[in-house]
């Protein structure tokens, strides 16, 4: 999984950088068909932001966007909630498979 972190309108530390890259390799412990994540980590005038990108494979992307003062909150809780979005798309995926008649049971006639 590839995974890329960039800043927007300002340079960020390696320690922040160190950290979102951390919490998106985290989000494959949630979904193994993750194909690549991007965290664009940006600070505008009122705070910070940050959004993460999850490519899925066989899937559309999901996305995530958090803004805040602090920003390894922000970090933290654009994480939780594209590993919710995770949970439901694996949840949904999972539902889907299996439906249907079985083709190796008899039909009642």
């Amino acid at each position: 999984m590839q995974i890329e972190v960039t800043a927007r309108h300002e340079s960020i530390t390696t320690d922040m950088r160190d950290r979102a890259a951390e919490k998106a390799r985290h989000l494959l412990k949630y979904y193994d068909r993750i194909q690549s994540i991007r965290v664009v980590l940006n600070k505008g005038g009122d705070g910070f932001s940050c959004e993460m990108i999850a490519d899925l494979e066989h899937s559309g992307d999901l996305l995530a966007h958090t803004a805040g003062h602090n920003m390894r909150a922000v970090i933290d809780q654009t994480e939780e909630r594209l590993e919710r979005q995770l949970l439901d798309h694996k949840k949904r995926t999972r539902h889907r498979k299996g439906r249907g008649p079985n083709p190796h049971q008899p039909t009642r006639t």
